[in-house]
């Protein structure tokens, strides 16, 4: 393989964005380096990518795998700069938060927020966040969402984890500004990926007051995520976002920008908590 092929590091690339970004960068003619977490994935993926895809087995939240995983990336760049990290693994499980196990809330966090550091701190000095590095510097893209800042019911664990990427965001790309290392967050809406498969358990909370609005908001989310972006349109996206000279220090991915982004963000909370409210039937009974 060509040491003089720009590359970037992909995690969570065995399905959805993920992998249509590894897809989509190996056909722009990068080097990709893409975390699985089951040797399965990595033989298909090798199989299916070619040899321009180098997978990195390790889950984000082990730190020594991690360690090890960007040692080798570093050997196999013999020098060169990393072009790009791209942050993109994660999780989602939908429940209402009065009632949704501390465990699962734990692993949203540990996923998508720490884990998501850890990948960055290990990976950062191959994209020339060194005193001494020369050069043009990478570049990092941390996937986050609209949920970031439109919070949805129903998942506020995952929600809490994208608010808390906005402020790391924020915060670390302007430490960052040290080294010349953007770092942007890509804010996605509705996209036809796999994240949103276990949905909610729906059964767990039979015996709740919340049984059937969250059935209202799974019927809700499955309607709008048919009608969501495809994974190689947000691929397609990305690559244009790691090569233009000057980024947006966050971008909007979202299909229906007016409803899903601009006009939750433009009236006032109390207004919007009961449009959502009484959408999924979330609206306190009258008790005459």
């Amino acid at each position: 393989m060509d040491n003089f092929l720009p590359a970037v590091v992909i995690t969570g690339v065995s399905s959805g964005v993920g992998l249509a970004a590894a897809q989509a960068f190996v056909n722009r003619g990068y080097r990709v380096f893409g975390s699985v977490r089951k040797p399965a994935d990595a033989a298909r993926l090798q199989a299916e990518l070619g040899e321009a895809f180098v997978p990195l087995l390790f889950d984000v939240t082990d730190g020594p795998a991690i360690a090890q995983a960007a040692a080798a990336v570093e050997r196999q760049l013999a020098g060169a700069t990393l072009r790009g990290l791209i942050n993109n693994a994660g999780v989602a499980f939908g429940g209402p938060l009065l009632y949704q196990p501390m465990a699962v809330v734990r692993q949203h966090f540990e996923v998508n927020v720490l884990g998501l550091i850890q990948v960055t701190q290990a990976f950062l000095p191959l994209l020339g966040a060194l005193p001494d590095f020369q050069g043009r510097p990478g570049r990092v893209l941390n996937i986050g969402s609209v949920n970031g800042q439109v919070a949805a019911p129903f998942v506020g664990a995952y929600v809490g984890t994208k608010h808390a990427l906005e402020g790391i965001t924020a915060a670390w790309r302007r430490e960052l500004q040290l080294f010349g290392v953007p770092m942007i967050l890509i804010g996605l809406g509705v996209t036809q990926t796999p994240i949103w498969d276990k949905g909610i358990d729906l059964e767990t909370y039979r015996d709740t007051p919340y049984y059937a609005s969250a059935g209202r908001f799974v019927n809700f989310v499955n309607r709008t995520r048919a009608h969501g972006f495809l994974p190689e349109y947000v691929a397609g996206r990305l690559v244009a976002i790691m090569e233009t000279p000057r980024p947006r220090l966050r971008y909007a991915i979202v299909p229906n920008l007016l409803r899903d982004w601009v006009m939750p963000r433009l009236l006032p909370a109390r207004v919007f908590d009961w449009l959502i409210g009484w959408s999924v039937g979330l609206m306190r009974p009258h008790r005459g």
